[in-house]
């Protein structure tokens, strides 16, 4: 890991991991404020909970998520999973943001840019390779490299058969010609 990442990855994931410390420890508010998407996961779920055992999975997911980044653990599937959570973090607090006064409306301004930030930063993350080829890259040129030994052992198949086809033949007209004597 380079050293930019290294000291860059702990850093984006700290404000992740006292996000989600925070809404374990205040699961009743938590559940509070993202009640109205809750109960759409609820019900699209096969199986029922209540609002505050979803707030704290979502703040287990993302301790656990940004612990995992911020040590290089599987690096691009936690940065995925925060960057999903701070898109749900940025809809709740742009919804539930005071917006009566100038300063909160300033408030819900600088909120949603610094959710906007830490989410493109994550975003940016998720499909970090790190100097190593990723899933498509390899897929691709695994295609490539099969299609290429195929074509290469096609070639041999048909030189080896010609020329085996070619001594054949001969063998053949040298068989008839000594049988007919011509």
């Amino acid at each position: 890991m380079s050293f930019v990442r290294t000291l860059a990855r702990p850093m984006l994931a700290s404000s992740f991991v006292l996000a989600g410390l925070d809404k374990l420890k205040n699961a009743d508010d938590t559940a509070r404020q993202l009640s109205p998407l809750l109960r759409k996961a609820t019900a699209s779920l096969p199986f029922r909970t209540d609002d505050k055992t979803l707030a704290r999975v979502i703040g287990g997911t993302q301790v656990g998520a940004g612990v995992l980044f911020g040590l290089g653990k599987f690096s691009r599937l936690s940065a995925t999973l925060l960057t999903v959570i701070s898109a749900l973090n940025t809809f709740v607090e742009w919804r539930s943001a005071d917006i009566s006064s100038k300063e909160g409306r300033d408030a819900r301004r600088s909120q949603l840019l610094k959710n906007l930030s830490l989410s493109g930063g994550v975003l940016l993350a998720s499909v970090d390779t790190a100097g190593k080829p990723g899933l498509a890259w390899r897929a691709e040129h695994f295609a490539a490299d099969a299609k290429k030994g195929a074509s290469h052992l096609a070639a041999d198949a048909r030189k080896t058969t010609g020329k085996k086809l070619h001594k054949a033949d001969k063998a053949v007209r040298r068989a008839v010609e000594q049988a007919t004597g011509a």
